[in-house]
């Protein structure tokens, strides 16, 4: 339900959570907890019962440390990438790794990239 719910909500809701919880995590370890995702999903007028969000939160802590990664809930939330957006992803890192060298420092990124 919370899937279907955020899919109705668009992308400029997805990517402005994303946001947020960047924001949230201070220390940036990529955690948040139980009261920072309550929060978020309140800001953003994603708010559901109790009950729901104990079950959704069940399901994000799924290594039951009192928090949950950034990283698994977009997970969790979009699922496995498409062969499609692998396929873009990965020509797209060839491109930026022209050196071959299976990492790319920043100074490539900027020269392929401008964000205008």
């Amino acid at each position: 339900i919370f899937r279907e719910t955020l899919s109705k909500r668009g992308f400029r809701v997805i990517t402005g959570l994303g946001k947020y919880f960047r924001q949230m995590d201070k220390n940036r370890n990529g955690l948040l907890s139980r009261a920072a995702l309550k929060e978020a999903l309140k800001v953003f007028h994603l708010e559901m019962p109790e009950g729901d969000f104990e079950s959704l939160w069940l399901i994000l802590d799924d290594n039951k440390n009192d928090k949950v990664d950034y990283g698994e809930f977009t997970h969790a939330i979009f699922g496995e990438m498409n062969e499609y957006g692998k396929t873009f992803v990965r020509k797209a890192y060839m491109k930026l790794d022209f050196n071959k060298t299976g990492s790319v420092p920043m100074v490539d990124v900027r020269k392929c990239y401008c964000a205008k």
